[in-house]
């Protein structure tokens, strides 16, 4: 460890400015691969869109289409379309075809996972 005088103090950060060379280290191991990286950077501003996540939450519940989920969201059909494309091509949901209906679903159990363990944590 290096240990180097701090030039002042503030509430989020260390009174003296040390570096722990074997953190670093342990912590560049574990670092993701950048393409990793930038796909769940891309992941979570994909959902963190408001209407996206109620959209995803919605779909937590069960298939809708887009007027089901447009007449929820009080939005135009074209504007929930819009976002559930979005949502198709970060594979957040997947769609099915009955008839002249398009019904639209979580693509996958970690989806409703992700969003639960998120509400769990605002609700700590």
């Amino acid at each position: 460890m290096i240990i180097l005088p701090g030039n002042r103090e503030a509430q989020d950060r260390c009174n003296v400015r040390c570096i722990h060379k074997d953190r670093i280290e342990t912590a560049r191991h574990a670092a993701l691969a950048s393409e990793e990286n930038n796909r769940m950077a891309a992941l979570f501003k994909t959902m963190g869109d408001p209407n996206r996540l109620k959209i995803l939450w919605a779909l937590g519940e069960g298939e809708m289409c887009v007027c089901d989920l447009a007449a929820l969201l009080n939005s135009s059909e074209s504007a929930v379309s819009h976002q559930l494309r979005l949502l198709r091509q970060m594979a957040l949901v997947d769609n099915r075809r009955q008839g002249p209906v398009l019904y639209y679903r979580l693509n996958d159990d970690h989806i409703h996972a992700l969003i639960h363990i998120a509400l769990e944590h605002i609700r700590e």
